[in-house]
């Protein structure tokens, strides 16, 4: 969080935000949690908050402050939002380093090694590509200090056999595959879990070792848990919320999902959770986007520019969640234009339109129709809500929205060959009565399906669409022209 938060971080919150609404919608409010936050401790956060003349905590609470902002803005309604400097999470995490220090799963070593600041990461001596960082490209350290150490090399292969019997634990499937390719060729070392005060003070102190602080990604991992519940007297931990259903992430934190944290609640004797999603990156030109290439784009630009909720659908239907897809302003103003202008928006102002115009803005009643394209309607409107649960659940976002959108064309297709205005003409009441109630229903369906993803769109449907009158507003999404 030492930066201005770019698509990539709105991308997993916002898909986060849409499984909760859609949840809330089946299940209840009561019985939806959605978590988010930030963490904030490291040699990465220090060194930024020095950069800048601050005190780590000053630096984190204006940090912070943004990222809450943006959520808000982006309109995620998250049920908590965890800092990792909260008194909450540091007891936690105390805790978690006490129970596995007396169990014997901490223990203190010397430690050599390759250490990556802006990962925050060890490395070996082989992983390293001509003495850089194998994620970030960047120059790492040498460093030779005395660290307190977890047993991850201990739960090898209890973690192997968990994933052999648990296939789903970490999707897609890609994902899962090389979770398990790496525990397959590697053996797992013991983890570093701490760094000492003189090298880095901004960090949970260790209780049993004043003159050392947890390393960052050990504490942040506890946020799950320390988020919703506590552990008693006699460490066990107490939750109405945990196991959580899922976890979702980049990719390119798979390792500390996927490993780390699996094998932290085992130790633990903690269930773990259902799923570990790690969905793929948004590029620019082929590359990652970092502060350092310069190629950040900015979710609050996006959002202002093109609207909250156009953005939010582009995140979600450009690209099948789990891949990696290129973000380009020209997509986006294709999609916006080509699916929200000419096909939602369109439907919707048009129905309005002829509301007004043949029924004075009454909505006439459904009473049935013969038409054999009306029938395919009604059929896709009965079954649409089964086909978007079936790929929520396999949390395939572009495909749920690709159904929704087949209805629409639909609906759209019926207007062209139905010509309801060559019925206007003949005064075929009836028949136009018939046509305009099956395209409200088309809407009002729509409108439903959408409201997790588009949440301000579905709420200006609901305005525009009342018990028996319409109130025709402004174009949900007017056209953007590409040359202005």
């Amino acid at each position: 969080m030492n930066a201005f938060p770019h698509i990539g971080h709105s991308y997993t919150t916002i898909a986060a935000d849409v499984l909760a609404r859609y949840m809330r919608a089946s299940l209840g409010s009561e019985n939806v949690h959605f978590l988010t936050g930030t963490d904030e401790h490291g040699q990465k956060i220090q060194r930024a908050a020095g950069q800048k003349n601050l005190a780590p905590q000053e630096f984190v609470d204006k940090a912070s402050l943004v990222f809450k902002e943006l959520w808000n803005e982006l309109g995620v309604s998250c049920d908590d939002f965890i800092r990792t400097s909260e008194p909450r999470h540091i007891r936690t995490v105390q805790r978690v380093l006490e129970i596995l220090y007396k169990k014997g799963d901490i223990y203190s070593a010397k430690y050599e090694g390759w250490y990556c600041i802006p990962c925050e990461t060890f490395w070996m001596e082989p992983e390293l590509i001509e003495g850089t960082c194998p994620d970030c490209k960047r120059k790492v350290e040498r460093i030779s200090e005395t660290n307190f150490f977890f047993r991850l090399s201990k739960y090898q292969g209890w973690l192997a056999a968990h994933l052999k019997e648990h296939p789903d634990f970490v999707r897609p499937r890609a994902r899962y595959e090389e979770v398990c390719r790496f525990l397959e060729l590697n053996e797992l070392t013991d983890l570093c879990i701490s760094r000492p005060v003189e090298r880095l003070s901004w960090g949970i102190p260790l209780t049993f070792s004043p003159d050392h602080v947890t390393y960052v990604w050990f504490d942040a991992l506890i946020n799950y848990i320390s988020a919703v519940g506590e552990f008693d007297a006699k460490g066990n931990y107490r939750s109405r919320w945990w196991p959580a259903n899922l976890h979702l992430m980049a990719k390119d934190i798979i390792r500390q999902h996927a490993v780390y944290w699996p094998v932290m609640l085992h130790a633990l004797g903690i269930p773990l959770p259902e799923m570990i999603f790690a969905h793929g990156w948004w590029m620019f030109a082929d590359e990652k986007m970092s502060k350092s290439r310069g190629n950040v784009v900015s979710p609050v630009e996006m959002a202002r520019r093109f609207g909250i909720d156009a953005y939010r659908y582009f995140l979600l239907r450009e690209v099948p969640f789990g891949m990696d897809g290129n973000f380009s302003e020209e997509a986006i103003i294709k999609r916006y234009n080509s699916d929200l202008a000419n096909d939602l928006g369109n439907l919707v102002y048009r129905t309005l339109t002829m509301l007004e115009k043949y029924f004075g803005g009454n909505i006439p009643g459904y009473k049935g129709s013969r038409d054999p394209q009306a029938s395919r309607i009604h059929v896709k409107i009965d079954g649409l809500s089964q086909e978007v649960e079936a790929h929520m659940k396999e949390l395939n976002f572009s495909a749920a929205l690709e159904t929704i959108w087949a209805l629409i064309n639909m609906a759209n297709k019926y207007v062209e060959d139905t010509k309801p205005w060559n019925l206007s003409k003949e005064n075929r009441t009836g028949e136009l009565e018939s046509f305009l109630g099956v395209l409200v229903l088309v809407i009002i369906k729509v409108r439903d399906e959408i409201s997790a993803f588009m949440p301000a769109t579905a709420e200006a449907i609901s305005a525009q669409f009342g018990q028996a009158r319409v109130s025709k507003g402004k174009p949900l999404f007017p056209r953007i022209d590409k040359s202005a």
